[in-house]
C-alpha cells in the first residue's frame, strides 16, 4: 500500500471516530443530536461543518480543528520531505487522478481541487508539476 493512501486510511478513521453526525433530514438530525447527548432543540451547543450536513459539539470544536490542522500538516510534511516528486507526490496524484476519474476526464482540475492546489503551486513546485506528470503518464498508459 503507498504511504499516501497509508496515510488517507489512517485520517479517515480518526474521522470516523470523531463524534460527530451527518443529517439529510429531522429524523436523522434529531438522532444524531441524540448520539451526541443532545436534544434537538440545543442547536446553540453544535457546530456545522461548512455544508455537508456534518455536526460536531461546540464543545469539541478545538479538538476538531486540531485533528484537521494535524491532517494537513502531515499531508505537506510528507511532500516536503519528496524532493523530487517520485514517491510520496507520485503516490498521492496516482490515487487522486484515479479517485476523480482521470482515465475517462483526461482533465486534472477535479484532482487538484480536492488536494487544493493551484496551477501556480504547481508552476512554482517542480516535485509537484513532475510527480502530477508522471501519474498522468501512468494512469494513459492504463488505458491501451
Amino acid at each position: 500500500m503507498s504511504k499516501y493512501r497509508a496515510m488517507k486510511e489512517k485520517h479517515q478513521v480518526e474521522i470516523n471516530a470523531f463524534p460527530m453526525f451527518f443529517a439529510f433530514s429531522t429524523e436523522q438530525f434529531n438522532e444524531g443530536m441524540s448520539k451526541l447527548g443532545l436534544c434537538p432543540d440545543d442547536t446553540d451547543q453544535i457546530c456545522r461543518i461548512g455544508s455537508t450536513g456534518g455536526f460536531y459539539r461546540k464543545t469539541d470544536d478545538a479538538a476538531f480543528n486540531e485533528m484537521l490542522d494535524r491532517h494537513a500538516k502531515e499531508l505537506a510534511d510528507e511532500i516536503a520531505a519528496d524532493k523530487t516528486g517520485d514517491g510520496f507526490i507520485f503516490d498521492m496524484f496516482d490515487y487522486e487522478l484515479a479517485n476523480h476519474e482521470y482515465n475517462y476526464t483526461l482533465d486534472t482540475e477535479a484532482t487538484l481541487d480536492a488536494l487544493g492546489f493551484t496551477r501556480k503551486e504547481l508552476s512554482e513546485n517542480p516535485a509537484l508539476r513532475l510527480g502530477l506528470h508522471k501519474a498522468c503518464d501512468a494512469a494513459d498508459a492504463t488505458n491501451y
